[in-house]
């Protein structure tokens, strides 16, 4: 289990450069700056074999945004949970929320070391709001939930946002259950955020992509059925359509024809 300890820079922290890491993967194909030769040779790799995987990347963030934009605007959610946040990029969650409404608080969490090197980019905040960074993992729900309630009042409604993180949980870990931990530590209006790679959205390429994924990365990417969305988000009523194939989530016209076959669902849901 990764190391909780939550606040610091991150500055006497060491890895290893040499190794490809999924988050310096991930912020390679959205166009992120912080990633190192190693990374990109094993996004490149992935990218021959799923050409449309960096569109895919940059859309899953696009649906973030816009799914942060609609719950502080037209729902009045001020607290963001935001687990598996990877490395910081343009319109980060607090940027988004804060836009919208100044006094929103954020708090973001992830395993990885080296998100936490870059923690300062993502505990800027508006003077009425307030961010902050956990180191832990989505597995220790009960360490993020105790570290989190600094900066969130969990009385009140929190979205919790799980982008791009559950299909790195393996079933033994029982992603159903960790889904379900947060949700339970949550009040009745909170919302849920999910976006997931699709086993059952799959052509031939698509399956020759994820292969390649796991070969070249050290974490396995698990694709998940819509069954298993469905599972994942029991009990929660859909927003905005619930779990949907991503494509559908878009307005017609604004996905291009790379990424035109999605290979993903997202899903907003709220807890009654």
């Amino acid at each position: 289990m990764t190391d909780t300890s939550s606040r610091g820079t991150g500055d006497s922290l060491t890895f290893d450069t040499t190794v490809p890491n999924p988050a310096r993967m991930w912020n390679y194909w959205v166009g992120g700056k912080d990633n190192y030769a190693a990374d990109r040779a094993a996004a490149e790799a992935v990218i021959s074999a799923f050409p449309a995987l960096p569109a895919i990347a940059r859309l899953a963030r696009q649906f973030l945004a816009d799914a942060v934009q609609h719950l502080a605007g037209e729902y009045g959610i001020r607290q963001f949970l935001d687990i598996g946040t990877g490395l910081p990029t343009a319109n980060n969650t607090h940027e988004i929320a804060q836009l919208v409404a100044p006094d929103s608080r954020v708090v973001y969490v992830d395993n990885d070391p080296i998100v936490l090197t870059h923690a300062r980019a993502l505990l800027t905040s508006t003077p009425q709001g307030k961010t902050d960074f956990i180191l832990a993992d989505l597995r220790d729900t009960g360490s993020i939930l105790e570290q989190a309630a600094r900066t969130i009042d969990f009385s009140q409604p929190v979205a919790i946002l799980l982008i791009a993180v559950l299909h790195f949980i393996d079933e033994d870990d029982d992603p159903y259950g960790l889904v379900a931990r947060l949700m339970a530590a949550v009040p009745s209006g909170s919302y849920l955020v999910i976006a997931h790679a699709a086993s059952d959205i799959l052509s031939a390429d698509v399956q020759q992509g994820f292969q390649a994924y796991n070969e070249r990365s050290p974490v396995r990417l698990i694709p998940r059925s819509r069954p298993q969305m469905d599972r994942l988000v029991a009990g929660l009523e859909p927003v905005r359509g619930g779990v949907l194939p991503m494509r559908e989530w878009f307005e017609p016209g604004h996905i291009d024809g790379a990424a035109a076959d999605l290979t993903g669902y997202c899903c907003l849901v709220r807890k009654p």
